[in-house]
């Protein structure tokens, strides 16, 4: 299968138009074969207390998965969303750890506890992230929040995590981190591109644009794996993006108010996913998708350039 980087750009007119209508609309959820199993298998999401994460944990555990890392910040929510959880899969073992996504230090403390606290890893969904209304700065870093945690916290993350992945998954098996995305980095305009010094433009409040950080934020993630996949083997870590759509029920626009939430509000109920739909993603891209998706952007169930 040919990979994200080889594909060619689509240049029709009004693509991102048609890309979103026909992802939204036109395209039928792919569920993993009837025989898929998780048994003795180990996962980490992260910010999977509520929406997608939670749900992608859900069905991670319909497919016998023995031990579930609910990563978020507030454990107490997170403890709630697993006592929910155990309920419904009592046989499997459901942990919440620890996981600030604006802090370095919680992030390096969170690898550590991996590293000394499990004795397998096969599984890791970078789902955390957010969509800020206005702009707002990360105290310990110094970061727009958008960027630090969408971006800068994530690719740290993922960096410290691979090894333990490689070390830690089934022998014989790569370890899968799928890193959630969004189609909206097709559609960024990055006019930040004009500055010498990119990142601290984005730390600049006259620069701020609710849309084209977000954007902007997953865009830097494709540019990210992109070049993460020539340092990293498919056959010790398998790497890739998916984008889950435009879905129901989530949080990530928790801070939207105004115009903007009316208008979302309304797109939701035209064209959004489901949860259950846009979680299903995720499983697809961690537990269905090969090697043959390392570095490569998932949408719609499919490598997408």
């Amino acid at each position: 299968m040919t990979a994200s980087k080889d594909l060619p750009p689509d240049t029709t007119p009004y693509y991102y138009l048609k890309i979103f209508l026909k992802s939204q609309l036109c395209t039928k959820a792919q569920l993993p074969p009837k025989n898929t199993t998780l048994i003795d298998k180990v996962a980490i999401v992260t910010g999977a207390n509520t929406g997608l994460g939670l749900e992608s944990s859900r069905q991670l555990l319909s497919y016998n998965l023995s031990l579930l890392i609910i990563a978020v910040r507030s454990v107490a929510k997170g403890e709630i969303a697993a006592a929910t959880l155990r309920k419904e899969y009592p046989i499997a073992t459901i942990e919440v750890w620890n996981l600030d996504m604006s802090s370095y230090d919680s992030i390096r403390a969170f690898v550590r506890r991996t590293e000394t606290q499990l004795s397998r890893l096969d599984i890791v969904i970078l789902n955390a992230g957010l969509q800020n209304m206005q702009f707002g700065v990360v105290p310990s870093t110094g970061h727009e929040e958008t960027i630090q945690v969408n971006y800068l916290s994530t690719v740290l993350l993922s960096i410290l995590l691979l090894p333990v992945l490689k070390n830690k998954s089934t022998v014989g098996t790569p370890g899968r981190l799928s890193i959630v995305s969004s189609g909206t980095a097709l559609f960024a305009r990055f006019p930040h591109r004009k500055f010498s010094l990119l990142l601290p433009s984005y730390d600049d409040p006259k620069n701020f644009d609710l849309i084209e950080q977000y954007s902007a934020s997953k865009l830097l993630g494709h540019m990210f794996m992109w070049k993460l996949a020539d340092y990293v083997s498919a056959d010790d870590v398998v790497v890739n993006l998916v984008d889950p759509g435009f879905t129901k029920g989530t949080q990530l626009q928790r801070d939207v108010s105004g115009v903007v939430s009316l208008a979302m509000s309304l797109a939701k109920v035209i064209t959004a996913r489901t949860v259950r739909d846009g979680a299903s993603t995720y499983v697809d891209a961690t537990v269905v998708k090969g090697k043959e998706s390392h570095g490569c952007f998932v949408m719609d169930w499919q490598i997408r350039p």
